[in-house]
């Protein structure tokens, strides 16, 4: 699978990329990331990126010219989602990293300032967020992408089993984990955990996965619900 994030600071992912399970899937080839930065497809002595709005205000906003010329300078696999980050897109979720793991190729273009040019948008085939928030730049969202998306990949974790029990997997937020001590500042780990019965541990954390998403996200718990009642 490939990543082409189109990146005014490419620094940004020198040491996230080459660090744990990342950087080991990437060495192993499961996946490449390739970083563009539109700055070297400018065509003026200065290398300008940016520029005032038409209508004034504050801020400055990306030019098309060095987008539209870093994408297009991009092989095209045959499956491909090109990916502008922005607070008006949707939120990326779990689905979204699944769904991802099916392309050939992602483009990640990463805004910044007052955000892209709106005629970039012609490029794009998806705009996405990363929360109901602003961030400075769109690296911090694309690294997370990338991360999302490369740990679903095979090979890229020892025990697949580890992905099926976690959070949003079964609409659910994980369980509680527990490791030694059994006893830590008067805080026991539960019983059951100890009890060796193999069932009885299923069931609880079962249960504890449909309290903890009722108590703590209760938009999931009630779309958990609906989807057990469809």
């Amino acid at each position: 699978m490939r990543f082409d994030i189109v990146t005014l600071f490419p620094d940004f992912f020198s040491s996230p990329l080459s660090s744990g399970l990342l950087g080991k899937a990437l060495a192993r080839q499961i996946a490449e990331v390739h970083l563009i930065n539109p700055r070297d497809f400018t065509t003026d002595k200065h290398h300008k990126v940016d520029d005032e709005p038409y209508g004034g205000g504050v801020g400055m906003v990306m030019k098309p010219e060095p987008i539209f010329a870093a994408v297009e300078s991009l092989p095209r696999l045959s499956q491909q989602d090109v990916i502008l980050f922005t607070p008006q897109g949707k939120t990326m979720n779990q689905r979204m990293f699944e769904e991802w793991t099916t392309f050939d190729q992602l483009v990640l273009i990463c805004g910044h300032y007052e955000g892209v040019d709106e005629r970039v948008l012609h490029l794009v085939t998806r705009e996405v967020s990363l929360g109901d928030f602003v961030l400075t730049c769109g690296e911090i969202p694309a690294l997370t992408l990338v991360n999302g998306v490369i740990r679903l990949l095979p090979g890229t974790v020892g025990k697949v089993e580890s992905l099926k029990a976690e959070s949003f997997e079964a609409g659910l937020l994980d369980y509680p984990h527990y490791t030694r001590p059994a006893i830590f500042r008067d805080w026991p780990v539960p019983e059951v955990l100890l009890s060796g019965n193999h069932g009885a541990i299923d069931r609880w954390r079962q249960d504890q996965q449909i309290e903890r998403t009722r108590d703590r996200r209760p938009d999931l718990y009630a779309e958990w619900v609906r989807s057990q009642n469809p």
